[in-house]
C-alpha cells in the first residue's frame, strides 16, 4: 500500500515503539503509588514531559498530558474561562468549532486568518483560538503576530499545533500564546497521547476530576506507554526536523510539478507558505470522495477533502471559507507525505490520478 494520509496520522517510529514496550511488559506499576516499581514510571513520564517541551520550547512544568490534540482543544478553551466569549476562525479542527458559542473571523482566499477583519472586530471577546497550520492546506499563520493584536484586547491566546509540530520549528515563547495543543499520533508517537502546553494559573476549571495527576488539572491514571512513545516521539521530531522537511519538500515538488502538467488542475494555496508535507488540490469534473474510492482500489491511501453528510456531498468549510467555488471544493483531495514515502510512489499516484482523468 502507498500511504498518502499522514496528516490524518503517521505509522509509529520502529524506535518509538521499542521505548514503549518495557512499559507494556514489566514496568506495569501505577505511576501514582509509592514503591520502586511506580517511582519507574513517574520517572519515565518526567522524561516524556521534558522531550515534549523541548520540542516545542516550552517549560516541562507547563506539559499537561491529554488523551490527544482534541481533549487538549477541550481543555484549553473550556479549562481557563468558562462562558468565555471566544474569537476562532471557519477553518479550525471540529473540537474547536464544536465547542461552544464563538465568534468566527473570516478567511483570504490564500488561506490565512483576515487580520484587517480582526483588527476592525467590534466584539469584546476573552479567549481566541487559531490553527498554526491547517489540516487540509498545510497553510502556516503568523500566530506570532495574531497573538499580538488579540493581546491588545487582554485576551489570552490558544493554538492547535496539532499540524506543526515535528513539520515545521515550533516555539511556543516566541508565538506569544498562552496555550498550545499537540498530539503525539501527528509525530509518528501512539495514539491516546496529546498535551496542553500551559500554565496552572491559567487552568482554573480542569476538565477532568477525581485524582490529583498532571498537576491537578487532568485526573486519571496516566497512560505510562502512550506518554512515553509520545516522549521519544518527541525527541527524534527534534532531532531530525531539518531532515524530515528536506524530504517531504523535495517529493512535495515532484508532486505538484506532476500535477500541474494534468488538464485543469488546481492547487489550493499554492503560493502561500505551507508545510512541506501537505498538497491539497482540485480536479475539474471529479468528486473527491469518488477519486479516494479509486484510489483505494489500487492501494493508495489519501484524503478527500470533503466530508460525507446525510448521503450528500458537502464541500469541506476549510476551502468554503477561502471562498473556492462548490464545485472545485468538493472534487478536493488531499496529499500529505511521509517520512517512508519515495518519488517511485509520487510518480505512481500521479500516473493513477492521470488515468482517472
Amino acid at each position: 500500500m502507498i500511504y498518502f494520509d499522514h496528516n490524518a496520522t503517521t505509522p509509529i517510529d520502529e524506535r518509538v515503539l521499542q521505548a514503549m514496550m518495557p512499559f507494556l511488559g514489566r514496568f506495569y506499576a501505577n505511576p501514582s503509588s509509592l514503591y520502586k516499581l511506580a517511582r519507574l514510571s513517574r520517572s519515565a513520564i518526567g522524561t516524556a514531559r521534558e522531550q515534549v517541551a523541548q520540542l516545542v520550547n516550552a517549560r516541562p512544568e507547563h506539559v499537561i498530558f491529554t488523551s490527544g490534540g482534541t481533549e487538549a482543544n477541550n481543555l484549553a478553551l473550556k479549562g481557563c474561562l468558562p462562558q468565555a466569549n471566544i474569537l476562532t476562525s471557519a477553518f479550525e479542527h471540529p473540537s474547536i468549532l464544536q465547542s461552544g458559542h464563538a465568534e468566527l473571523v473570516g478567511i483570504t482566499p490564500e488561506g490565512y486568518i483576515d487580520q484587517q477583519a480582526l483588527i476592525q472586530l467590534n466584539q469584546q471577546f476573552d479567549l481566541a483560538s487559531f490553527m498554526l497550520v491547517n489540516n487540509e492546506t498545510g497553510v502556516i499563520q503568523d500566530i506570532a503576530s495574531l497573538s499580538a493584536t488579540i493581546k491588545q484586547q487582554g485576551a489570552l491566546v490558544h493554538t492547535d499545533a496539532v499540524q506543526a509540530a515535528g513539520k515545521i520549528p515550533v516555539n511556543f515563547q516566541a508565538l506569544g500564546v498562552d496555550l498550545m495543543s499537540l498530539s503525539s499520533h501527528k509525530i509518528y508517537g501512539p495514539k491516546g497521547s496529546g498535551a496542553l502546553i500551559a500554565s496552572a494559573e491559567i487552568l482554573e476549571n480542569p476538565q477532568l476530576t477525581g485524582g490529583g495527576q498532571e498537576a491537578g488539572l487532568r485526573a486519571g491514571t496516566e497512560n505510562v506507554p502512550a506518554i512515553v512513545g509520545f516522549g521519544k516521539a518527541a525527541e527524534l521530531a527534534y532531532a531530525e526536523l531539518e531532515q524530515r522537511q528536506q524530504h517531504c519538500l523535495q517529493l512535495r515538488t515532484r508532486l505538484e510539478t506532476s500535477l500541474l502538467e494534468l488538464p485543469g488542475v488546481s492547487i489550493f494555496a499554492k503560493e502561500s507558505q505551507r508545510i512541506s508535507n501537505t498538497v491539497q488540490f482540485g480536479l475539474p469534473n471529479c468528486v473527491g470522495e469518488m477519486l479516494l474510492m479509486q484510489m483505494d482500489k489500487e492501494g493508495i491511501a489519501i484524503s478527500s477533502g470533503s466530508a460525507c453528510a446525510s448521503g450528500h456531498q458537502v464541500a469541506s468549510h476549510v476551502l468554503t471559507a477561502m471562498g473556492i467555488e462548490e464545485s472545485l471544493a468538493k472534487s478536493a483531495i488531499r496529499v500529505s507525505l511521509g517520512q517512508e514515502n519515495t518519488v517511485q510512489e509520487i510518480d505512481q499516484f500521479v500516473l493513477k490520478v492521470r488515468q482517472f482523468l
